[in-house]
């Protein structure tokens, strides 16, 4: 299975609404998430601070944005997973 990253931090709502909506879809396209917490970085901060929680394929350029529901999601994954 290759990997969605979910970049998030603990105690973040919105990256637990955005787990609830991206796991019941990871098997139709043989995905798994690995969060990120984007506290461990300076980098990541400036980038995904005001954006988390965002979906990411490692494989691709695009990022999912919250946010999003469970068609865009599937949307998402489904381009990225070709």
């Amino acid at each position: 299975m290759q990997p969605i990253y979910l970049y998030s931090t603990p105690g973040c709502h919105l990256c637990e609404m955005a787990r609830e909506i991206v796991s019941p879809l990871l098997d139709d396209y043989s995905l798994h998430i690995e969060e990120i917490d984007i506290a461990d970085s300076d980098e990541l901060i400036e980038r995904y601070g005001v954006r988390i929680p965002v979906l990411k394929s490692p494989r691709h350029i695009d990022e999912l944005g919250w946010p999003f529901d469970s068609e865009q999601a599937a949307n998402f994954l489904a381009r990225i997973n070709v």
